[in-house]
């Protein structure tokens, strides 16, 4: 059954679904991004249309019937430990009295390791599940806003992350959203230093232009991007708890990419929505209950660098929760070569 000719039906889900709000809309944030404080739509906690869907004939089936699935990702913005953190940490070793490690800090202020390479740490943590995930890797140019590695470093890491089974895709740049050769760059440099075509993507800061960015997504040669979400507060930023092909408006034509829409970002809890780890529990829950209920996939972005926090413990909660729930966790590309195999649209 078509999605599209499902939610047509109802002009209030069609146009919350396609985000027709956000089309020539001047509200933007400082990253350029269309916030979540100036959308209409204040449901942001209920997928409107998943349910319309659903409750319309819609059917979507998982591997070994499992009653809803999770799309594991992380984001890869940085490697290293900024020389402003290692300072603070070689001055808070100090005036604690712990002169051996202060003066093992102060030896680190001007190091090359690699602190957040912790990828074996994070697989090993989702194997425990019987899950798989998926890494975007920044691959950009020395003079790119926000370079923080050579992905050329990372070779052996990669090559791990792959062999082991898990995903490798592209975070795209500042410019990914909104110029088509950038994206295409980045995505040869990616693949070309992986050895692998590329099939996914999500872009930095959540930087999403509607319905242009899916546009040169599709052109760049991706298969599926999981950007679609809000950072100023997680939820279902169109209405989706399940994959979908977007439609432009102004085309009047779906576009040829799958959208695995991300529901929930580790720092939109604390920097954005200034929740407590109590509260972002109990809206999670309440998330994984409601895709649960609409068969739908949970998309979570945890980035490396979190794992070094109480926020590896909050990661490992979420899996415990949805292991007991039988849900099918994954990453985007096996989520988007299921979709795609179910025929599903």
């Amino acid at each position: 059954m078509d999605m599209h000719e499902i939610l047509q039906r109802d002009p209030k889900i069609w146009d919350l679904f396609t985000r027709k709000e956000e089309y020539n809309s001047s509200l933007r944030d400082i990253y350029d991004r269309f916030p979540y404080f100036a959308s209409q739509n204040r449901n942001i906690f209920e997928p409107k249309a998943s349910e319309f869907l659903m409750n319309n004939g819609y059917h979507v089936e998982y591997p070994d019937d499992k009653p809803f699935a999770v799309c594991l990702t992380h984001d890869v913005d940085s490697v290293y430990k900024s020389m402003t953190s290692k300072s603070m940490h070689t001055v808070k070793y100090f005036t604690q009295g712990r002169f051996k490690k202060s003066f093992n800090s102060m030896k680190q202020i001007y190091s090359k390791k690699k602190p957040y390479c912790n990828f074996k740490e994070i697989m090993k943590l989702e194997e425990k599940y019987e899950a798989r995930s998926s890494f975007y890797f920044l691959a950009l140019d020395p003079t790119d806003q926000d370079y923080e590695y050579r992905i050329e470093d990372l070779k052996d890491e990669i090559n791990t992350i792959q062999d082991w089974g898990w995903e490798t895709g592209l975070h795209g740049g500042h410019e990914g959203s909104g110029n088509l050769e950038k994206l295409r760059k980045e995505k040869r440099s990616l693949e070309k230093m992986t050895n692998n075509s590329i099939t996914g993507c999500r872009n930095h800061y959540l930087k999403f232009i509607v319905p242009d960015t899916w546009e040169l997504l599709s052109k760049a040669g991706f298969i599926y991007d999981t950007t679609l979400a809000y950072a100023d507060c997680i939820g279902f930023r169109n209405g989706m708890c399940h994959p979908f092909k977007p439609f432009n408006l102004i085309t009047g034509k779906p576009i040829d990419i799958l959208e695995i829409p991300l529901t929930i970002m580790e720092d939109s809890f604390e920097n954005y929505m200034h929740v407590d780890t109590r509260r972002a529990w109990e809206i999670s829950k309440k998330l994984i209950d409601t895709v649960m209920q609409y068969n739908g996939v949970l998309t979570l972005l945890w980035h490396n660098t979190s794992f070094t926090t109480d926020q590896r413990k909050f990661y490992e909660k979420i899996l415990k929760y949805c292991a007991e729930k039988n849900a099918w966790m994954t990453s985007g590309g096996q989520i988007s070569r299921w979709w795609k195999d179910q025929g599903q649209t």
